[in-house]
């Protein structure tokens, strides 16, 4: 009481420097008296090997690394599965918010379930950080103040694979893909990388979600002759169009090549099958000493090495306590304040700064599936063929976002 009169005698005199640190901490507002985190992950389904379990586990650490505490009130991670469906993701959100006194929800494999939570979430005045929500569609009409898409997004995936097959001279270009939201997101800002750097697109095949036979798309795709066969799909979708392609000895004439390919994808493939493969991700384990760490301890309690879905949901968590921990306060407004004016630097997010439309604009690393010769143990993977710079593979700001109009 004493620090509150203090404070507002200053008030009153027109002080308005700096509130002494144990001022600001005395006065801290946490809402419930605790701070939960909730992961709304892919538990049993086709994105559970790129999310799931190993999400849950993701946002665990990071809740460690505070010390399970934020301004002196515990941290809590629950978890649930939304089944890939919109609406069972927005009847848990619901739930959630309105009764389990959860303040921010991430991961959400599909993105779709991401646009459904989203909008509740802003109507109920919480966050959502998606790790696994990847279309760029949560950047345009759809946008929220109240939503930052973390790892990465549709576009900046399809910009570093896309161009950099281009530039070798694979100009023509046909895609098997995923029909729904994700999928056509995929598809179309891969498109437009391809036109942009001179190729061309000669057919479409889709198919649908979850998909288990290629086969009839393969040979389509086969058909058309052309130089790379992109694959706008995920997970198990992917892992069996490879593993069909590799049967039917496509491989061997023309370049398949996966837009969104997360190292659980490539582990099930074995690199018999992926060496060679180009592919664009947020995060590798054995990138840098930091990176390594982290994975380390992720490894001891998942027993394999993270995605970059899983590596996301750590980030994304940590960067929300640290982001409560310096506005003092889990208020969301405050805390999305905060987390715009921090430069992201920690064991998954290089130089990333978050955008007002919800785009965290980050270096990305363009990879190699290495051949079985040159892997040295499991999870050895990939080779780093560069550092691709956020501002050049993030896409612009979309003037369909209302945030983004001055």
């Amino acid at each position: 009481m004493k620090l509150n009169r203090i404070a507002a005698a200053l008030c009153v005199l027109g002080f308005t420097g700096a509130v002494p640190a144990g001022a600001a901490h005395a006065q801290a507002k946490i809402s419930d008296d605790v701070v939960k985190v909730g992961v709304l992950t892919d538990l049993s389904g086709v994105y559970s090997d790129l999310a799931g379990n190993g999400s849950v586990i993701a946002a665990r650490l990071a809740a460690e690394e505070m010390g399970n505490k934020v301004l002196g009130k515990p941290v809590e991670v629950v978890a649930a599965d939304h089944q890939n469906k919109p609406d069972v993701a927005a009847n848990l959100a619901r739930e959630w918010f309105d009764q389990g006194k959860v303040d921010m929800i991430t991961d959400f494999p599909t993105a779709s379930t991401a646009l459904a939570v989203m909008e509740i979430a802003k109507q109920k005045n919480r966050v959502t950080m998606p790790s696994a929500g990847l279309s760029t569609a949560i950047l345009g009409e759809k946008c929220s103040p109240l939503n930052a898409q973390w790892t990465t997004n549709t576009y900046a995936l399809a910009a570093g694979t896309a161009r950099a097959l281009v530039k070798e001279g694979k100009k023509t270009w046909y895609f098997i893909t995923a029909d729904y939201t994700f999928g056509h997101s995929l598809e179309k800002d891969a498109t437009e990388v391809i036109q942009e750097n001179g190729g061309t697109v000669v057919g479409v095949s889709r198919h649908p979600f979850p998909g288990n036979d290629f086969s009839s798309f393969l040979l389509k795709a086969q058909a058309s002759k052309a130089d790379v066969i992109a694959l706008a799909n995920a997970g198990n979708d992917t892992v069996n169009a490879v593993k069909q392609a590799n049967e039917f000895g496509i491989n061997k004439k023309q370049i398949v090549a996966p837009l969104l390919t997360y190292i659980s994808d490539v582990h099930s493939m074995g690199l018999p099958k992926a060496q060679g493969m180009y592919l664009t991700e947020a995060f590798y384990w054995d990138y840098d000493d930091a990176s390594r760490a982290w994975a380390k301890k992720f490894f001891e309690k998942a027993k394999k090495m993270p995605t970059a879905s899983q590596a996301g949901v750590y980030s994304a968590t940590l960067s929300y306590l640290k982001a409560i921990e310096a506005a003092g306060t889990d208020d969301a407004p405050a805390v999305m304040a905060k987390l715009r004016e921090m430069t992201i630097n920690d064991a998954v997010i290089r130089n990333g700064k978050l955008r007002a439309d919800g785009a965290l604009v980050h270096d990305m690393l363009l990879l190699q599936v290495k051949m079985p010769a040159e892997s040295k143990a499991p999870w050895d993977y990939y080779n780093v063929k560069s550092v691709l710079k956020g501002d050049e593979v993030f896409p612009k700001p979309q003037a369909a976002c209302p945030l983004n109009k001055s």
